[in-house]
């Protein structure tokens, strides 16, 4: 994709150049043109360039929810819009859930909005992350949803939850056995890895089975979310855990 547009700030790649912007914020009716490098640690921090403009905070729709950001500072994946409410729906009345890796609440904020779970507990380690899920919790009205600043690791293990989502692909693995002895009897994972696409069917479930210790994994599905790189998917795994 050569452009994406959140709330009226659009992300651009290299395919254009700074000359196109001032006709390109016309085009779209944007303030602000950014590029966007990579993003780069576990708190998952936006490297950038400001091409066209100088506010890089909005508020973007997605799904009937409101999301404020600042791209500066936090990321947004508008391919996994589709997943985002995939899990909404999947959530049962009365749920209680744990979303580790919260961000500004990709997944909080649709459950809270499209189901009826009990509590959402959102844990999130970057401040910047942290305040726009606070502000996005207050933005959408919802009162089931529980913001945690700190380390999944840490705040995890004092919850107990029917689904946990793990939405973050890096080094997700290492956080499994916490998700799972976290889970209730019966709960769902839904596990996000970038896997070979010769992998895909094998390894992911593989890795949830070998921390599920001496608990049964019920496989339910394999969803393909988008092309990571060339040979690489994006995936997630719901298991139910037994």
């Amino acid at each position: 994709m050569k452009y994406k547009k959140i709330g009226d700030i659009l992300i651009i790649n290299n395919e254009y150049l700074e000359e196109d912007c001032e006709y390109l914020a016309r085009k779209h009716n944007v303030k602000t043109i950014m590029r966007i490098d990579h993003i780069q640690g576990i708190r998952r921090e936006p490297v950038y360039k400001i091409l066209f403009g100088h506010e890089t905070e909005t508020i973007n729709k997605e799904n009937g929810c409101l999301f404020k950001l600042d791209l500066s500072k936090v990321m947004w994946s508008k391919g996994n819009n589709n997943e985002r409410l995939r899990i909404a729906k999947l959530v049962e009345d009365g749920e209680t859930v744990i979303d580790m890796f919260a961000g500004i609440g990709y997944f909080s904020i649709p459950i809270g909005v499209h189901s009826n779970a009990q509590k959402v507990y959102a844990i999130e380690i970057n401040p910047n992350s942290y305040h726009y899920l606070c502000e996005n919790i207050k933005l959408n009205k919802l009162n089931n949803v529980a913001p945690i600043l700190g380390d999944c690791k840490e705040h995890t293990p004092k919850l107990k939850a029917d689904r946990i989502v793990m939405g973050y692909v890096k080094t997700t693995h290492h956080y499994l056995k916490v998700a799972i002895d976290s889970l209730n009897e019966g709960g769902i994972i839904h596990y996000h890895e970038t896997v070979p696409e010769k992998l895909m069917d094998k390894r992911p479930i593989e890795r949830i089975v070998a921390q599920a210790g001496d608990r049964d994994v019920e496989l339910l599905k394999i969803n393909k979310i988008k092309k990571y790189a060339p040979g690489v998917e994006h995936v997630v795994v719901d298991a139910r855990i037994s």
